[in-house]
């Protein structure tokens, strides 16, 4: 790798690392065959980890980090001093394939900077997708970031390359976008949005392929006055609207010359923790925005403990609950049982009835649960009510020790 190429890489890459809509979940199992190059499974990659232990990785790069836009959260906007550098799609198509032979990455995550128009932008990257698969034969994981105020027809042939598309939101509320990213526009990316889900419903009927992984997008936390329950809440009509396959959250980070409309102080990384695990309860758990976030202070979601256990502190008189006799939809919110753990005990059930060491076998989360489950030989008695319970579920923060 020459010079000037490993110097727009390293700049290029950390340019990128703010973008955390990158994961492959979702992505079929696919491989080269004898004639192509690279494979991509169904498990996470960016530096995730695999049901089986292993760490899998992509490149996660910006095709460019010149804008024309000035969006006033972003280290990239126009008037940010900033080092700049761009790739050419040869770059990005080399550097990609050198690394997948040196079994560094599995795939290719590329967003960019918006140059001379949306329309040649995402050509760009449509391009870099359509070489790696058509004169490459490259099978692995390819995520593209769309630009809302491109062509359709280009997102379309984007999609026609990509395992999976990404079309940013940034902010929950239009008034904060219109705010802060005035040439951005929130109907607009709501559009492509649709646009996209329609293509992908269309192409699984019809057994073509069209970003087979779906589409995510991201919000930033913590840059306006948006409350958890309003990040939500346009959470839970993105998945319901448009189908998306994830939305992924973004704790703000102050930059360097940063606009005066912009907070000094990051907000608490645990507000993104509880926000990812609240997304969690909607789409895997049953639970509503409101039973999540309706009654936070503030519209916040309770830092000191998952929304789970918040939810059941406040329900009380829904517990304890018989993991015998309960429904799959009640046992899914007891603290401390996941989605795996109640299908496993009502598959167990099924043949015999369950005691509390079973009850141990089949989930992790036992100390946490057993507060709120009855088993043929364990009721939790006055503990459900005890006004200290939060106390004894929730270990105090312990300063760890550096010797």
């Amino acid at each position: 790798m020459d010079d000037t190429l490993l110097d727009k890489l390293e700049v290029l890459a950390d340019a990128a690392k703010y973008d955390a809509s990158c994961a492959s979940s979702g992505a079929k199992r696919r491989a080269g065959g004898a004639d192509g190059l690279g494979s991509t499974t169904g498990a996470g990659i960016c530096h995730a980890y695999t049901p089986d232990g292993r760490c899998v990785s992509l490149l996660k790069i910006l095709l460019t980090n010149y804008c024309l836009y000035d969006c006033a959260y972003c280290i990239n906007r126009r008037s940010s001093n900033v080092r700049r550098a761009r790739f050419s799609v040869e770059e990005v198509v080399r550097l990609t394939l050198g690394f997948y032979k040196r079994n560094c990455i599995e795939g290719l995550f590329l967003s960019s900077g918006i140059i001379r128009s949306p329309d040649y932008t995402m050509e760009q990257m449509m391009l870099v997708a359509r070489s790696l698969r058509r004169d490459h034969g490259f099978a692995g994981y390819i995520h593209l970031k769309t630009i809302p105020e491109a062509s359709p027809w280009l997102i379309e042939q984007a999609g026609l390359w990509a395992d999976r598309l990404s079309i940013n939101l940034e902010l929950a509320s239009d008034r904060s976008l219109k705010a802060f990213a005035p040439e951005k526009d929130g109907a607009s990316i709501k559009a492509v949005m649709g646009q996209v889900g329609e293509r992908i419903v269309e192409a699984k009927e019809e057994r073509r392929r069209f970003s087979p992984a779906g589409q995510s997008t991201q919000m930033i936390v913590g840059a306006d006055e948006s409350t958890d329950l309003s990040v939500l809440e346009t959470s839970d009509t993105l998945y319901r609207r448009y189908g998306l396959r994830r939305v992924y959250y973004s704790a703000f980070s102050p930059i360097p010359e940063a606009s005066s409309v912009l907070p000094l102080k990051p907000p608490p990384l645990q507000r993104e923790n509880r926000l990812y695990q609240a997304d969690w309860l909607l789409r895997y758990y049953g639970f509503t925005v409101e039973e999540i976030a309706g009654g936070g202070e503030g519209g916040m979601l309770d830092l000191g403990i998952d929304p789970k256990l918040a939810w059941a502190l406040k329900n009380r008189e829904r517990f304890p609950v018989d993991v015998n006799r309960a429904d799959r939809e009640m046992l899914l919110r007891v603290p401390g049982l996941g989605a795996r753990a109640v299908d496993k005990i009502v598959e167990a059930r099924r043949h015999t009835t369950l005691r509390l060491e079973d009850v141990a076998r089949l989930s992790s989360g036992l100390k946490r649960a057993r507060a709120f489950l009855v088993t043929a030989d364990h009721h939790p008695g006055g503990l459900t009510d005890r006004a200290d319970l939060r106390q004894r579920l929730v270990a105090p923060p312990k300063q760890l020790s550096l010797f």
